[in-house]
């Protein structure tokens, strides 16, 4: 994967993405990724077996894992220390609210 010079940014087939804060924990980070998996997995199921609402219900799980990454919104290079954290936080619970995580 290529990133740009600054670091903000990874290049995917020509096409410029916002890279991952890299200033998660590794803790944080390895919870909002396997959200955004299971997120991402239930968008195929839901688009092949369920409703529009449910689409969009499994989407927005999609957009809040993104947000929690850093992916999307304020950049995360905008941020204070202390707004990073909040929005990882913010991003965890809401998650943890939709789709409780697995037990180990």
């Amino acid at each position: 994967m290529e990133h740009t010079p600054d670091g903000r940014w990874i290049v995917v087939d020509g096409r410029r993405w916002r890279r991952q804060d890299p200033g998660l924990p590794e803790d944080v980070a390895a919870r909002l990724t396997s959200h955004l998996g299971r997120a991402r997995a239930a968008v195929r199921t839901v688009r092949r077996d369920g409703t529009e609402e449910e689409l969009r219900a499994v989407r927005d799980r999609v957009g809040i894992a993104k947000l929690g990454l850093g992916e999307r919104g304020t950049p995360w290079w905008e941020q204070s220390p202390a707004e990073q954290e909040a929005r990882w936080t913010d991003a965890l619970a809401r998650l943890d609210e939709q789709a409780p995580p697995e037990p180990a």
